[in-house]
């Protein structure tokens, strides 16, 4: 128990007594008010030296004659300083006083903005918290309802804020509003969907207000701009789960606070005929107020300072006034108090407004007024809203049915084919039909499921910042759980709590099915680039002029016409002999001849390239280098080409015009969207990264609009396009769409992002803790996988891999190959067309040497190639010498460029 053990003022004494043994008491207060109660609580509770002897006036605070009468008569008394409470009416003549006269007044009432140092203010300004808790609700559309004591300064906070930030605020003085006219006006802000209110006020009238709106609390958000949450009147309503927003002073958890309340509860006067009743905040404030005022009267007894009133103390109203020479020794001492009390921390800054104070922020629940944060100065408003709802509270409530709702998106939720016949829970099927039911199953209670409204999942409007959708059910009451594909965001777990997710998911994109295209003709050639192709037509024309240019200058490819029997071996230097150099040797040595003409390099070239052989080689180490190295080549080349050749020969590809977000930004052929209302479209708006900030520039200016109104819709836009829309949704739904007929769309590229779909309900519901509960027991019992693969898989109409796709691998056809005979029966003609004319280039040859006839020519050649010899050989005499010389391998060397084949 806090000692008082010196108090407030003191009047009569010794004049030379500096510590005067007794003390009179001077206060302020209305008849009969809960302020005066707990003045006289806490003067009864001094029973030292010096002696207490209260002097209190009953006075109207609202009327400046009786106010000024009463302070005048304290004033006279001989009083130190005054406790007590003032209206908007009184403060400034209160104020203009304890400036004058340099007399304390110390009270509980509304703070004020003022710089007068003799009054001191012993309840917190409320303007910083209350805009902390405007940001955090993200507030800019409200109406703000006040009392003219308490609610002009904070409105003039209101008003400059809103005048930086274009808020949009009404504001409605209760003064001047008579119960019907308030009722008409909560009719009228319904009408305008007004639904975020502020109402500043004192206890009682508080009280009588909520007493009016509670029938407006499921579509409401309401903020209490008041001290004392726990003071009010809520066990009416609270079981109707209204959002109620509030701040609290005293915390009735301190041991201190509950002590004190006990002996105010046991306390008893003779004085006091009110009903007792618990210590509301305002009595807290005066209780340390008396302790503030004993603590310093203490401190200034301690250090021996004279504090004694001399002379005439009546001369209140004096001109000049005469102030008291001691009065800003007791202001300094009251202002320097550092304690803990029942309001908390209590210290005033040098305007005498109290500083470094907590307040508690407060909400209702079904289960009472419950913590969700706290505000103070240095760190301003921090959230705990960290709910563990007990097992009894659950078990209180089983007793009604409870509302799920919904949405109708195949395949979480539909509606049977005989839905007509059937009433209840019954008439739908689906994931999230049948998970809400194991999970009512574990959790044990009964409930009803319901559609949303209008149909939208849940989103905040950017104008009203009201929630619509699934959430804003669970916001407003209008439901206690929602039970379907509800992807867990941060701006949704601040107004609703989210179980642990039941699926794992992400955003990715969905586009028509294009067209499967066959291999063409051709497609053999598909296994290696066609810069490939073209680097090995270059690589074997190089390789065979390089191989002729080698055979040219190399003289071990040179070899005389006696040489057709010789070995094939490298011929030494001892044992061959080098070619002509000498126009006298060439006319006595014999003729020497080349394999390696540039036709005969070309043919070698392409033996090899095509697995094959030949009947020349080269002899020299130069041409068997340049073979090697091109054979080398040629089996990593064919090897490669038999590897991919099967694949692309046996699969059908479908060529995708986008395989990824990046694709979907850098064009704007292809229109892309999301669904209007939904966590996709929160996903593009909040994002930071460049693919996504410039694909959400893009949707939303696009016209005509790329978002839709629901998933349905926007798959119906893409089969409806032609490959000219692609939908951004949630991989499951994706996944789950490209296994329905006409199975004709598809996923493309990864997820664009990692989220999870959970169970909602209310902040603090007693059904989340059960609720989460349950879905971890389902996911760890495997029921959440099995029911996946039911209405994902099992029930799918295309197959593991699409509407078209065949188990077994297909077998090849002739559009596979048909490039390949093409090719053959080409290469066929091609040798006909050129043989015969090689048939008409030799007979005109032959008639021009013979002067024979072409006919005759033709004849002879006929007859010389159809009937000459066995085996098709010819005799030497049927062709003329010049006609041998043209060819191939018949050429003899002449002069000193020795001509050859192909020369």
């Amino acid at each position: 128990r806090h000692k008082i053990t010196k108090l407030l003022c003191v009047s009569g004494g010794s004049s030379q007594c500096l510590v005067p043994s007794w003390f009179s008491g001077g206060g302020l207060f209305p008849t009969g008010s809960h302020e005066y109660e707990v003045f006289r609580f806490a003067l009864a509770q001094n029973q030292d030296v010096p002696k207490l002897v209260p002097q209190v006036d009953m006075v109207d605070t609202s009327s400046s004659f009786a106010m000024t009468y009463a302070f005048c008569s304290q004033f006279s008394k001989g009083v130190y300083a005054i406790m007590g409470l003032y209206d908007r009416r009184t403060v400034n003549m209160l104020m203009s006083f304890c400036g004058s006269l340099h007399v304390c007044f110390v009270t509980p009432s509304f703070p004020v903005l003022t710089n007068n140092q003799f009054v001191l203010q012993l309840r917190p300004q409320l303007q910083e918290p209350l805009m902390a808790l405007l940001e955090h609700f993200y507030w800019n559309h409200f109406v703000y309802m006040y009392s003219s004591n308490s609610g002009l300064s904070v409105l003039q906070r209101i008003l400059d804020t809103a005048a930086e930030r274009s808020w949009q605020v009404t504001s409605v003085n209760l003064d001047t509003l008579t119960e019907v006219s308030f009722i008409k006006l909560l009719a009228d802000l319904d009408y305008k969907k007004e639904f975020q209110i502020i109402i500043d006020c004192e206890l009682e009238r508080l009280n009588s207000i909520i007493n009016l709106v509670k029938r407006n609390l499921k579509n409401y958000h309401y903020i209490l701009n008041n001290l004392g949450f726990l003071d009010l009147n809520v066990t009416e309503f609270q079981n109707l789960g209204p959002n109620v927003t509030g701040f609290q002073l005293m915390n009735r958890s301190d041991p201190l606070v509950q002590k004190i309340n006990q002996e105010w509860m046991e306390f008893d006067s003779r004085d006091l005929k009110l009903v007792r009743r618990r210590l509301k905040y305002t009595g807290a404030l005066t209780y340390d107020g008396v302790i503030v005022m004993a603590t310093a009267f203490n401190n200034l007894r301690r250090q021996r300072i004279d504090i004694s009133r001399r002379g005439n103390a009546g001369e209140c109203l004096a001109n000049p006034p005469a102030p008291w020479g001691q009065g800003i020794d007791i202001q300094r001492a009251l202002q320097q108090v550092r304690l803990d009390g029942l309001t908390g921390r209590i210290q005033f800054d040098e305007r005498g407004h109290r500083t470094n104070y907590t307040l508690t922020v407060m909400e209702l629940s079904p289960a009472g007024p419950r913590k969700m944060g706290y505000w103070n100065e240095k760190q301003g408003y921090v959230n705990t809203a960290v709910y563990k709802p007990v097992l009894e509270e659950f078990h209180g409530l089983q007793n009604r049915t409870y509302v799920v709702t919904t949405i109708l998106e195949a395949p979480y939720m539909m509606l049977k084919t005989n839905h007509e016949k059937l009433e209840g829970n019954d008439k739908y099927e689906g994931y999230c039909a049948e998970l809400a039911s194991e999970i009512a199953k574990h959790v044990g209670f009964s409930y009803r499921l319901q559609l949303v409204g209008d149909g939208k999942y849940g989103a905040r409007d950017s104008e009203t910042k009201m929630w619509n959708g699934m959430v804003g059910e669970l916001v407003y009451g209008s439901a206690d759980v929602a039970v379907a594909p509800l992807t867990i965001t941060l701006v949704r777990e601040q107004v609703i709590d989210f179980t642990k997710p039941f699926m794992s998911l992400g955003i990715s994109i969905m586009i028509k099915k294009p067209t499967k295209s066959k291999p063409g003709v051709f497609s053999f050639l598909d296994p290696l680039a066609y810069e490939i192709w073209m680097c090995i037509v270059f690589a074997y024309i190089g390789v065979s002029v390089v191989l002729f240019l080698v055979s040219r200058f190399s003289p071990y490819e040179w070899q005389g016409d006696d040489s057709d029997d010789e070995d094939e071996t490298l011929p030494s230097s001892s044992s061959r002999r080098p070619p002509p150099t000498s126009s006298s040797e060439l006319t006595q040595s014999p003729e020497h001849t080349n394999d390696f003409g540039i036709f005969n390099s070309l043919w070698f070239s392409l033996g090899a390239f095509m697995q094959q052989g030949c009947d020349i080689s080269p002899r020299s180490l130069s041409g068997r280098i340049v073979g090697g190295v091109w054979w080398f080549f040629t089996l990593i080349i064919i090897s490669s080409y038999t590897a991919n050749l099967a694949a692309f020969l046996t699969v059908e590809r479908m060529v995708s015009p986008i395989e990824s977000a990046e694709d979907l930004a850098k064009q704007t052929e292809i229109a892309y969207g999301t669904l209007d209302g939904g966590s996709t479209k929160e996903f593009f708006k909040r994002s930071k990264i460049a693919v996504f900030e410039k694909m959400w520039s893009y949707m939303r200016s696009a016209d005509p609009t790329v978002f839709v109104k629901n998933t349905n819709e926007g798959v119906v836009r893409v089969r409806k396009s032609k490959g000219k829309y692609a939908y951004l949704l949630e991989s499951s739904m994706n996944e789950y769409i490209e296994q329905r007929k006409p199975c004709d769309t598809m996923k493309v590229g990864g997820n664009l992002d990692s989220k999870g779909y959970g169970v909602a309900t209310p902040k603090g519901s007693p059904l989340r803790n059960p609720v989460n509960l349950a879905v971890l027991k389902l996911n760890e019992q495997g029921l959440l996988d099995k029911l996946k693969n039911r209405w994902w898989y099992d029930k799918g109409e295309c197959g593991t891999g699409g509407g078209d796709s065949k188990d077994k691998t297909s077998a090849l056809s002739l559009s596979n190959v048909a490039g390949v005979f093409y090719i053959l029966i080409g290469g066929l003609g091609l040798a006909m067309m050129v043989a015969l004319v090689e048939f008409c280039y030799k007979s005109r040859i032959e008639s021009r040497r013979m002067k024979e006839l072409i006919d005759a020519a033709m004849m002879s050649t006929t007859l010389a190639s159809g009937l000459g010899g066995e085996n098709g050989r010819v005799v030497a005499h049927d062709f003329p010498k010049a006609g041998a010389q043209g060819l191939p391998c018949m050429s003899k060397a002449a002069g000193l460029g020795l001509s050859s084949t192909g020369m």
